[in-house]
């Protein structure tokens, strides 16, 4: 049979990670036991209240069918008092907050529901990864914005306002920053709003760390007037642990909510409940669990620069995030070089920074996702092979 894929594929690829993974299991395979400091999964569980209340939902006769295409109000409920609580932002859960099965299905329903060939999206360089695939796959044109570090890894609004904006649609953003972990300021957050609002260009925030080593948490919506050219994504994977139950929400105003509902409508047929209401309880948590929890971080994070500090990158202590973003030596010609070189000499995954884009390609990126026993053990591992190969890793 001569089957060929769509063309909306050309261009896109297997997602880096799941191809990285297979190799790793690989390596495993022949006993390389590799440390992976590669992927922002979270390693910690849930608090016991949250599974409780999974387990308690779950033996319910009544809970097991298909589900509210909007979400369950009690979740809702919850999503808006969280984002009253932490953010300052008032929402209404009957018309602004769209709960998702993860916040990475928003993207992807964001920009089928406002994008069509030769339409154009501005995302960011280095950013997620995902933005442009999900961009390309609804047939719209990616245009990276390029972030560097003399800039703070804020977008050049001067540049930005010189460019051909005529044909964009919407732009992407996301502060606190993944990979660099750069915290967002009032003033960027304003300017964004600012830009969408004189170029008619939807402004898509996506804001999964903001509670991940920084205590104080912020929202795009909080700025006046940002609910006229914001769509918020937010998610319950890295700040509660709930990585694989798939929990996320989209926040707006009810016109744009209403727009993504059409299309996310057909798309699937609502969350389990049970996950619904765990989650709900989630996100009652106060200021206690996010303590904890960055106790944890802060911990793995000192060893994360123990061991920068041997490969001889240079970094900025006040990131947040789950990651550690660094600077390579100029011993090496590009981040997928130092990483290929530590993969090979330590068995320690590190990811190159250049699969961001192109303003990453001199950068490294540390997950702070494993425990603090096995960071150590990588730091002992890349020191030993510092020291075999002269303070250069072959």
């Amino acid at each position: 049979m001569n089957i060929s894929v769509s063309s909306r594929l050309e261009g896109i690829g297997e997602y880096y990670f799941s191809k990285k993974l297979r190799e790793l299991e690989q390596l495993n395979r022949e006993g390389k036991m590799v440390i992976n400091l590669g992927i922002g999964s979270p390693d910690m569980p849930p608090h016991p209240d949250v599974i409780h209340t999974l387990q308690q939902e779950t033996v319910h006769p009544n809970v097991h069918g298909y589900q509210n295409y909007k979400g369950s109000l009690v979740l809702r409920q919850a999503m808006a008092d969280w984002y009253k609580t932490w953010y300052q932002v008032e929402l209404d859960p009957e018309t602004e907050i769209l709960p998702l099965i993860g916040s990475k299905e928003g993207i992807v329903h964001i920009c089928m529901t406002y994008l069509d060939k030769g339409d154009e999206a501005l995302v960011p360089d280095p950013g997620y990864p995902t933005y442009r695939a999900a961009v390309k796959l609804a047939g719209g044109t990616c245009i990276p914005y390029h972030l560097k570090e003399k800039n703070d890894w804020f977008p050049d609004f001067e540049e930005l306002e010189n460019s051909d904006l005529s044909r964009v649609k919407i732009m992407w953003v996301n502060y606190p920053h993944m990979p660099t972990g750069k915290l967002p300021t009032k003033e960027v957050f304003e300017k964004l709003v600012a830009f969408g609002r004189k170029h008619n260009i939807l402004i898509c925030h996506d804001n999964p760390y903001s509670f991940i080593l920084n205590d104080q948490p912020a929202s795009l919506l909080s700025i006046d007037g940002a609910k006229e050219v914001v769509l918020e994504l937010n998610s319950l994977s890295k700040a509660l642990n709930m990585a694989g139950w798939r929990v996320g929400v989209l926040c707006g105003a009810k016109q744009r909510i209403s727009e993504v509902l059409t299309f996310k409508s057909n798309m699937d047929s609502g969350m389990f409940l049970p996950v619904q209401l765990a989650a709900a309880k989630a996100l009652t948590l106060g200021k206690d669990w996010y303590d904890a929890l960055n106790h944890q971080y802060q911990e793995r994070r000192n060893y994360v620069f123990e061991l920068l500090d041997k490969l001889d990158c240079t970094y900025d202590k006040g990131q947040s995030g789950l990651f550690v973003w660094a600077k390579i030596p100029s011993t090496y010609s590009d981040s997928y070089e130092l990483s290929d070189a530590i993969l090979k000499n330590a068995a320690v995954f590190i990811t190159p920074g250049g699969i961001f884009g192109d303003e990453g390609r001199n950068y490294i990126r540390v997950s702070l996702c494993s425990t603090s026993e096995k960071l150590l053990d990588a730091v002992e591992r890349i020191e030993a092979a510092f020291s075999k190969n002269d303070n250069q890793l072959a």
